[in-house]
C-alpha cells in the first residue's frame, strides 16, 4: 500500500503515502483531505519530486483524530483548536474542558429539538391509524392544511 520514502539503514523507515493511500488508510475522502489542508486543519504535506503530496504517519494520526472529533459532531473550528492543544502538552486543559462543555450544550439543545420533532411526528401519525384510501388519509390532509397556512396536528395554532 505505502511506498518507502527513505531506506537508509541507520534511520527508521519513514512511510510516504499519496492522497489515495491516505484516504484508504483513514477512511476519509480525498476531497475532504484536501479541504482539511486548505482550511488548516491538516498540516500540508511535503511534495515529492514528481509533485505528488507526500503524506506520512503524522497525517494518518491527525486524520484519525479529526475523524473521531467529527464523529462526536465537534465543529471543525473546535477540532482545529483541539489539534493545536495536542502540540502544547504543557498547557492547562481548562480551555479543552470548556470546549467540550460547549459541545455538550449543543448536543443537549439538539436532543431537545429532536424530542419536539418526535412529538410533532407522533401527533401527525395519530391522524391516520389504519390504512385508508389516500383521499381519506389524515396525514396528507394535515400536511396539505399546513401547506395552505392552516394549523395542523403537528403545529397547532
Amino acid at each position: 500500500m505505502s511506498s518507502c520514502y527513505h531506506e537508509c539503514p541507520c534511520c527508521l523507515l519513514v512511510l510516504v503515502m499519496k492522497i489515495g493511500e491516505l484516504s484508504s488508510a483513514t477512511g476519509v475522502d480525498t476531497d475532504t483531505i484536501r479541504f482539511y489542508e486548505k482550511s488548516g486543519i491538516l498540516q500540508s504535506p511535503s511534495r515529492q519530486s514528481n509533485g505528488y503530496r507526500a503524506y506520512g504517519a503524522e497525517h494518518v494520526e491527525s486524520l484519525a483524530f479529526v475523524k473521531h472529533c467529527r464523529a462526536l459532531d465537534i465543529p471543525l473550528a473546535d477540532v482545529g483548536r483541539l489539534l493545536n492543544f495536542t502540540s502544547s502538552v504543557a498547557a492547562d486543559c481548562g480551555d479543552i474542558n470548556q470546549l467540550i462543555d460547549e459541545q455538550i450544550k449543543r448536543v443537549r439543545a439538539r436532543l431537545a429539538s429532536l424530542k419536539a420533532l418526535e412529538k410533532q411526528l407522533v401527533a401527525l401519525r395519530g391522524r391516520c391509524r389504519d390504512p385508508h384510501p389516500v383521499k381519506e388519509c389524515g396525514i396528507l390532509s394535515e400536511l396539505v392544511a399546513a401547506a395552505q397556512g392552516d394549523s395542523c396536528a403537528c403545529h397547532p395554532a
